[in-house]
């Protein structure tokens, strides 16, 4: 294989896993504490992991909120999902993130995901 998943073949430290699914810290992280939680069959697109797969990613992303909570005392958090190159995905690996914020992170919060479409943020 030329270009190896890098979540197939992970070397970081897991920080909470279950059957179908695992959570570890993103490596570029855009707040403190930012994870993500990755299923454990490769599978690019979100939409086509089973109901089994993407509820064992829910469930992932409620027991990391509490640890992130625990350990971070973030004011909110955001959840994103990147489907497909037009969205922003770059390693075609079904992953979500979750994304800890806290006040003063950025200058105006407000539209908080609506951002991926930057002029489309302010509602």
């Amino acid at each position: 294989m030329n270009n190896p998943c890098p979540f197939c073949s992970i070397e970081r430290d897991i920080i909470a896993e279950n059957e179908l699914a695992f959570a570890i810290y993103d490596k570029f992280p855009v707040n403190i504490g930012h994870c993500l939680i990755i299923p454990k069959r490769h599978i690019a697109n979100y939409f086509e992991l089973n109901t089994d797969e993407q509820m064992k990613c829910i469930d992932l992303i409620n027991q990391v909120k509490q640890i992130i909570e625990t350990n971070n005392k973030p004011d909110g958090f955001n959840v994103g999902i990147n489907v497909n190159e037009a969205a922003g995905q770059t390693i075609f690996h079904a992953h979500i993130h979750l994304i800890p914020r806290y006040k003063g992170d950025v200058e105006r919060p407000r539209g908080g995901v609506r951002g991926v479409v930057p002029n489309k943020k302010s509602y």
